[in-house]
């Protein structure tokens, strides 16, 4: 049973972080990454808060949702 607990902890967060990042990216210049960790699950992270994703960071991005801002006038 720990490990179905498990399983579904981890689901709840991917699709938690998943919505942050799709409704950060609705206002966004930057894509927004879903990224796992060991601790926490998932989490969304902005790639505007680096100027390059760290290696550490980029390797455990699992999903992307594209930054919605147009900068065309």
């Amino acid at each position: 049973m720990t490990a179905l607990s498990t399983l579904d902890m981890n689901a709840h967060s991917y699709f938690e972080a998943l919505a942050v990042a799709e409704r950060r990216a609705l206002h966004s210049f930057f894509d927004q990454h879903v990224v796992e960790d060991e601790d926490l699950g998932y989490f969304a992270l902005d790639e505007g808060d680096y100027n390059a994703l760290p290696a550490h960071l980029a390797s455990r991005v699992v999903h992307t949702v594209h930054g919605a801002m147009l900068d065309e006038y």
